[in-house]
């Protein structure tokens, strides 16, 4: 029988006994009329309800929820582009919708990841202070928290320098003494690297003119308004482009590498921070900067954090990177070939290990990090278990006390203490 053949009056009952192709043809306002028909609907909804809240099937050892959540910097950021560049492959290849939740500080993204409203957080140095307990993460609140690293990104731009508007004439990072410097409320993990890149002139946040903003953003907003002189960002971060095409101009200040102590001074700070030639950026010389970067971003879930998810995101990321690495700034560094799995300071996730043993990229040396990285946080939750039952109770006495208490416990076991970074 061809579709021609039923008769428009057919109830929905009659249809049932057609082909799909032969149903669809029919009137279905006058089918909704057959109770059998109606019944029908009901379950077809159903059934397309439960699909969209459940997982997509597996394809090729993917196993992800219909709708991610991650978060990220503020929308116009390298990291935040990077996310929504493979937010549209999930989307184009395994109907997986991505949503990229904007944090203005490091801990608005994390407390997102904790609250389970993400499943994973592409942000920067923040992972490793929330791991110490440290800075904002030293608060009751907070304390030591059982980061997993998924996937690092280390493009040939840089995660974080001096960005000076050209007309202050900062050629130098000693050149900022008495400049005004963009100080980001609730970002410590910014503010730690400006004291960090202040650093290798000898500088200290004494020596420059503090300037408070509530964000990111508006980091770039006190150049463009001429209230600030520098802020710290990546070097290939889209708003810089603002300040770039502004009446101040921008400039890069260099950290050349020839100077050992400079070098060391950072890295006394920063250990998880590296020596760089920064090629992508806006006004970068064609033989690149000498700079210093760590990986931004740095994609990270918890402890508890799904496996098979975890796995099968570091999977795509491997599998489709070549549609995804021109897609955004930066986006080429998340290549397998840089990451740095022997010089990790987080431990990474058990499903992205299940991955890096399949692709021959989980060597001893690795296995042996992430062990050492393993029972750094352990002696880290031992200490803060330890000290809440006689903990104070006003903030900075607390702040202090834990502090003291993370310093002792990581100096038995002769593991670094980050004094320097606190």
């Amino acid at each position: 029988m061809t579709a021609r053949s039923i008769s428009p009056s057919t109830t929905f009952s009659t249809c049932l006994l057609q082909p799909l192709k032969q149903c669809l043809t029919l009137d279905f306002a006058k089918c909704l009329r057959s109770p059998s028909c109606y019944l029908l609907a009901l379950l077809l909804a159903q059934s397309s309800h439960a699909a969209s809240v459940g997982t997509v099937p597996a394809q090729a050892g993917i196993e992800l929820p219909k709708t991610m959540a991650w978060s990220a910097y503020p929308t116009g950021t390298g990291g935040y582009s990077q996310a929504v560049a493979l937010g549209n492959i999930l989307q184009r290849t395994y109907g997986v919708n991505l949503r990229v939740i904007p944090g203005r500080n490091d801990v608005s993204r994390l407390a997102t990841l904790r609250a389970e409203r993400v499943h994973f957080s592409a942000g920067g140095s923040e992972s490793v202070y929330a791991q110490e307990g440290i800075l904002n993460f030293a608060s009751k609140i907070w304390g030591p928290q059982p980061v997993r690293a998924l996937l690092s990104n280390y493009s040939n731009s840089c995660s974080f320098t001096f960005a000076t508007a050209a007309d202050a004439d900062i050629l130098s990072v000693a050149d900022l003494k008495g400049k005004r410097v963009t100080f980001v409320q609730g970002a410590p993990s910014l503010n730690n690297a400006t004291a960090a890149l202040l650093s290798y002139a000898e500088l200290t946040w004494d020596d420059v003119e503090r300037v408070e903003v509530g964000g990111y953003n508006a980091s770039i907003d006190a150049i463009l308004n001429n209230r600030a002189d520098a802020a710290g960002g990546a070097c290939n971060s889209p708003p810089f482009l603002r300040v770039e095409a502004s009446p101040r101009g921008l400039r890069f200040p260099a950290l050349p590498h020839d100077n050992a102590d400079a070098i060391a001074r950072v890295r006394q700070r920063l250990p998880w921070y590296v020596p760089h030639i920064a090629y992508e950026g806006p006004t970068l010389p064609a033989e690149g900067l000498e700079v210093f970067t760590s990986a931004y971003p740095l994609l990270v879930g918890l402890e508890t954090s799904d496996e098979a998810m975890a796995y099968s995101t570091v999977k795509i990321l491997h599998r489709h990177y070549e549609e995804y690495r021109d897609a955004a700034p930066g986006a080429m560094g998340w290549t397998f070939d840089r990451q740095k799995l022997e010089q990790a300071f987080l431990p990474y996730h058990e499903g992205a290990i299940r991955y890096f043993k399949e692709v021959g990229m989980w060597t001893p040396e690795a296995a042996a990090k992430n062990e050492e990285n393993l029972h750094r946080q352990s002696v880290l939750r031992t200490a803060w278990e330890a000290f809440l039952p006689t903990a104070p109770e006003g903030y900075k006495e607390f702040e202090q006390a834990w502090l003291a208490a993370r310093l002792n416990a990581l100096e038995a076991e002769g593991l670094v203490t980050l004094s320097d970074t606190l």
